[in-house]
């Protein structure tokens, strides 16, 4: 009788479960995503929960923000700043404004990168969030395989940081381009839209400076660690409405209409000249409290 041979057990993967087809598909994401990854993207590919930490432990995935990883290596192109940005704020996030004006290479790249969102996110470090619940399908685009607002919606969201007189001298520069002309139309029939506001408090602050002749601020809107109720990026002056943060105006403010836009004039003057003579660039986020 012949002795039992021994031998080595071997298990078969198929091509979805094998090892080496995750390792080629999550290659083949990264390389069409500048090199980034979001969690719930590994979670698609079937890499578990164990399977991604050990991949962090061995060096293989780097940690840009919760839940979005480098694969591999912190050398970062600015499109996969941006790629990485807009994988941190969710399903539906669009790389916008300044950030989107850069990407459509209007504009110079900002300091911070900024994101809208359909719904409420935590605050990402280095990300403005800007939370718009309706974002119209045409308002989509997509440049270098990066979620981005479209180029009319970008333009919009580009008037926040300018005014009209701005954008007409724009025009008046520009006498060849044949656009020039209906973008003129659309600066004179251009009224601004309400902003999203949450308070009766909010909304009288607001109207409060239209009536008065301030820019309108944004409001509702994430900063670093902090969401803040009205932000002007040109003087990074942050107002809050009956709140213990920055600039506080109470109710009572509000009813001394003249009083307080004649304030709030005053301050954001005071903080646009030091700028003019180089001071801090603007949409650098602001200090939690201002005078």
């Amino acid at each position: 009788m012949h002795p039992r041979r021994v031998g080595y057990e071997t298990r078969a993967y198929d091509a979805e479960r094998s090892p080496h087809s995750r390792e080629r598909a999550l290659a083949a994401l990264a390389g069409r995503q500048h090199g980034v990854v979001a969690r719930e993207q590994l979670r698609r590919l079937g890499l578990g929960r164990d399977a991604v930490r050990r991949r962090i432990e061995a060096g293989r995935l780097l940690r840009l923000y919760d839940g979005v990883y480098a694969a591999g290596h912190f050398a970062l192109t600015a499109d996969s700043r941006r790629m990485a940005a807009v994988l941190a704020c969710g399903p539906g996030a669009l790389l916008s404004h300044r950030a989107a004006g850069a990407l459509w290479g209007c504009v110079r790249a900002p300091a911070a990168l900024e994101v809208t969102t359909p719904r409420s996110r935590r605050p990402r470090p280095g990300i403005v969030m800007h939370r718009s619940r309706l974002i119209h399908p045409d308002d989509r685009a997509v440049i270098r395989a990066i979620p981005v607002t479209g180029a009319a919606r970008t333009v919009v969201d580009l008037t926040t940081f300018s005014t009209t007189k701005a954008w007409r001298a724009r025009c008046t520069r520009l006498p060849g381009r044949s656009g020039r002309h209906r973008l003129h139309r659309v600066l004179a029939a251009y009224r601004t839209d309400p902003r999203f506001t949450r308070s009766e408090g909010e909304r009288r602050f607001v109207a409060l400076c239209a009536r008065h002749g301030l820019p309108l601020p944004q409001t509702n809107l994430w900063i670093g660690r902090y969401e803040v109720d009205a932000y002007w990026p040109d003087a990074r002056l942050v107002v809050e409405i009956d709140g213990d943060r920055s600039l506080r105006v109470t109710w009572r403010d509000l009813d001394a209409g003249p009083e307080l836009a004649r304030e709030l004039s005053a301050i954001r003057s005071s903080r646009l000249a030091p700028r003019a003579a180089g001071g801090p660039a603007a949409g650098s986020p602001p200090a939690p409290a201002c005078a």
